[in-house]
Parts: C-alpha cells; sequence; structure tokens
C-alpha cells in the first residue's frame, strides 16, 4: 500500500470515528429495536444476531440505555432462550412495557410444546432485570405466524398484544399483563387498509401499492392508533396504517422510511417520545462484517407533519445530536459508549457488563463530557489482565486531539482480577468535549478488560 493511499484510508477512519453515530452499538450486532422511556432514560430492548451467521441465529435478547441519546450503556442479555423452558431456538423480536410498577418483556421463540413459533412473556422489578418467564409457558402459542409482538396499552387502561407474519395477529391483555382476555382474533388485511389484501386473496396480475410483511409497532397519538410495520416483501421498508380504533377499520398512509441502501434486506422499527423529542429507531446491516444475518440498530430524530402523519425518515451515519452531558467526575461504566471499534462486552454476576476483546488501536468514543470549568487532576480506570496489559491514551475531541495523559494498564494475573490504575493528568482542559479511549500494547494479543473510569478533580 502506498504511503498516500494509507493517509487517505487513515484520514476517511479519523472522520467516521468524529462524525458516526449509528448504528448506536458497535460491540454486538443488534437487532429489532424496541424503545421505552423510563424516568430519565430511554432503554432499547434488542434481539442478537450471532457473528457469520446464515441465517436469523439469535439466542438471546439485550438491553440499552441513555440519558442523552448519544451515549449508550450496555446492560447485557437479561434473558435468553434458557430462560424459557418451553423455548429452544429463534430468539427474534420483542418489546417491554411497565405496567404498575412491573416490566413486562414479551418475546417470541420457537416453541417445544407445538414446533411453531409462540409468544412469550418475562417479568422484573426494574426495567434492566433481573427477569424471568412470568408463566413458564407461552402466553399464544399457534403457528409459524407468531411472531414479532407489540404492545400497547390505551388510555382507558386496556393493553393490547399484536404480533404477525405476513397476516397481524391480536389480543385483549388482562391487567395482570400476563393472561388474555377472550381469544386471539386475526386482522382483515384489506387494500386499503395495508396497501394489499392478505396474501392468499392477492391477484397474480395486479400490482398493489404495498404489504404487510412483518414486524408490527402499535402506538396511539392524538386519539389516532397507528400500527407501523415492515412492508413490501424483501427487502423491506417501513410502512404505516391509522385507525379509529385499535383493531381498525385501518387505512394505509403510506411508506415511512423508504428503501435504502442500509446493508439489511429486513427492517424493524419502533418509535419513543423523550425529552420532548420524537425517536424513530431501526435497524440495518451497516457494521464491519454486517448485512442480513448481521444487523445493527440505528435512530433518527423526526417531527410528525401538522395533520399527525408521518415524514419521510431517511437513515444516516450521523443519527441524532446530543441532548445533555456526561460527567466526567462520576464513575463512568467502560461499557456506556457513542461509539467503539473492535470491542465486545462480556459479563458475570459479580461485576456485571464490562468491554471485552481490547486490542492494539482499538478506541471507545464517548460524546459530551463536561469537564466544566475547572482541570482535572487524575484519570483512574478499574482493568483486568491475564497478559502484559496496555496503555490507555485519553485525548479530547479526535483521535489525533490533545492528549490528557497516558495510562499503563499492568497485568493482574486474570482477566477478571480486576485493579485500580490512576495517572496525572498532563495537559489542560474544560469545558464540554468528546473523549476518546485509545488503546495500546502488543500487537496481536488481547490486551485488557475494561470497567470503568472517571476523573478527580483538582483539590
Amino acid at each position: 500500500m502506498t504511503g498516500k493511499k494509507f493517509a487517505t484510508m487513515l484520514l476517511s477512519f479519523v472522520t467516521i470515528a468524529a462524525t458516526a453515530q449509528n448504528p448506536i452499538v458497535q460491540t454486538w450486532y443488534t437487532t429489532d429495536p424496541a424503545p421505552m422511556v423510563y424516568g430519565d432514560k430511554m432503554y432499547v430492548y434488542t434481539g442478537h444476531d450471532e457473528d457469520k451467521a446464515d441465517f436469523f441465529w439469535m439466542n438471546e435478547w439485550r438491553v440499552y440505555s441513555s440519558s442523552d441519546m448519544v451515549n449508550w450503556t450496555d446492560h447485557g442479555s437479561p434473558i435468553d432462550l434458557s430462560s424459557f423452558t418451553w423455548a429452544d431456538d429463534r430468539a427474534w423480536a420483542s418489546q417491554c412495557i411497565q405496567r404498575d410498577g412491573k416490566f413486562y418483556w414479551y418475546i417470541c421463540a420457537h416453541s417445544k410444546i407445538t414446533n411453531a413459533m409462540a409468544i412469550g412473556v418475562a417479568v422484573a422489578d426494574s426495567p434492566t432485570g433481573t427477569f424471568r418467564d412470568a408463566i413458564g409457558r407461552p402466553l399464544a402459542d399457534g403457528n409459524w405466524a407468531y411472531i414479532d409482538p407489540t404492545v400497547f396499552i390505551d388510555d382507558d387502561g386496556q393493553a393490547w398484544l399484536y404480533w404477525g407474519n405476513p397476516e397481524v395477529y391480536y389480543v385483549k391483555l388482562n391487567r395482570d399483563m400476563i393472561s388474555c382476555n377472550g381469544e386471539v382474533q386475526k386482522m382483515e388485511m384489506t387494500e386499503e387498509g395495508f396497501g394489499a389484501p392478505a396474501t392468499k386473496m392477492r391477484q397474480k396480475d395486479v400490482k398493489y401499492k404495498d404489504s404487510y410483511v412483518e414486524g408490527p409497532w402499535m402506538m396511539k397519538r392524538n386519539k389516532q392508533y397507528y400500527l407501523l410495520y415492515a412492508a413490501g416483501g424483501v427487502p423491506e421498508h417501513i410502512s404505516y396504517s391509522t385507525a379509529p380504533t385499535p383493531t381498525g377499520p385501518w387505512t394505509y398512509r403510506g411508506k415511512i422510511m423508504p428503501l435504502e441502501d442500509t446493508k439489511s434486506f429486513t427492517n424493524h422499527c419502533g418509535i419513543a417520545d423523550f425529552k420532548g423529542k420524537h425517536y424513530f429507531f431501526y435497524h440495518t446491516g451497516k457494521l464491519p462484517g454486517g448485512g442480513g444475518f448481521g444487523r445493527s440498530i440505528a435512530v433518527e430524530e423526526f417531527q410528525y407533519n401538522a395533520d399527525g402523519t408521518f415524514p419521510i425518515i431517511h437513515h444516516t451515519d450521523q443519527g441524532v445530536n446530543p441532548i445533555g452531558t456526561l460527567s466526567p467526575w462520576n464513575r463512568n461504566e467502560a461499557e456506556t459508549l457513542a461509539w467503539s471499534k473492535g470491542l465486545n462486552t462480556d459479563e458475570n454476576d459479580k461485576t456485571g457488563v464490562y468491554v471485552s476483546n481490547i486490542h492494539r488501536g482499538d478506541f471507545i468514543k464517548v460524546r459530551e463530557v463536561d469537564f466544566g470549568k475547572k482541570s482535572p487532576r487524575t484519570f483512574t480506570a478499574s482493568a483486568a489482565s491475564a497478559l502484559q496489559g496496555g496503555q490507555i491514551e485519553v485525548r479530547i475531541d479526535s483521535l489525533g486531539g490533545q492528549k490528557l495523559t497516558t495510562l499503563d494498564i499492568l497485568g493482574t494475573g486474570g482477566w477478571e482480577e480486576w485493579r485500580t490504575f490512576s495517572g496525572n493528568i498532563t495537559s489542560e482542559v474544560s469545558g464540554k468535549h468528546d473523549l476518546y479511549l485509545v488503546f495500546h500494547g502488543l500487537k496481536g494479543p488481547r490486551l485488557f478488560n475494561f470497567d470503568w473510569w472517571k476523573f478527580e478533580k483538582q483539590k
């Protein structure tokens, strides 16, 4: 490679590191985002595509949260297929909702009971768990169409559960959120309601304007019900329909996210309002090595049209703007990331979630770190290494920006034998900055695991 080509690649990489925000998780492939606002945080519940998959090989669900929409904390995998004794495969799309102080996480998975897909529900006392199977069996166990649940609580307190591919099923839920009130119903699919009738009713020589496929998301706004969904076949775009009641009659309204080069032939959306702003979550295949079976969640801010309809929302690499700051003086979990390269996360019962698979040249970016008016005195980090360790180079504003310190991480005798390391700040800093933690050490081997960091103020 010529020096000119290398310089061009390096400049491109630095530019991406400085501007990219989507996908919002880079440590794992994440799918089918289901946002939920609770307290002062946005939570997103996701699936997880396995690395190098050639199908939708998915075994667990994951949770992420943010208070500023740019720095996302990894809460690990509170539930997986082993959490449900009746499930044995295909941990596909899900959604969590809060009611009466508890959190109900509706999932779909392959059922041992019927040898088809089924809807289950887990419950916890906090948005990040510990979750457990609420009933020890599927809530709805029927056929291969029983995938992609979405849950919704109406203004009158009635909860509804919807799911389905290539048609929509629905049922009322009782107040306990873990039992059904009445029989499962199937929604009438019409051309007027969804752009095309049900698959078996379509005529071969008719070109329909659209068609429901899967991934429903149910919501209500200004007394109108919205059903968003993946549409059109393969590849999928996102469309929506509206109705005056939770069950229809539905009117097809058009596309929200049209077909674009997202590197994924599926899509799945979720909507949430947070701190006065509207957010549209979806997934792409745009991480390195990603694609249709290696998807990653992303988010865009949008504004509703004056008549309540959705605008066209395009996917971007830039994502959304920050709506808060991060304090450097608190203990900050290493798994709170705005952007990263080359890293994974792991977890255990004692430590919780931490950053792993660190090699030379990998890095973490954290946005909107507010130092205020006083420069810090020291930088402290908790790390563990079964080998020789390495270094954390602390910079601001870019990968090649002002260096605050270099922290030496020594071997600790094990990958989960944690020690605290501190180093003096060698360069003054104040105000708000993006923070870069760049990892150095021997070329090739894992360097260390990384649990948390913080700055200490000058006295």
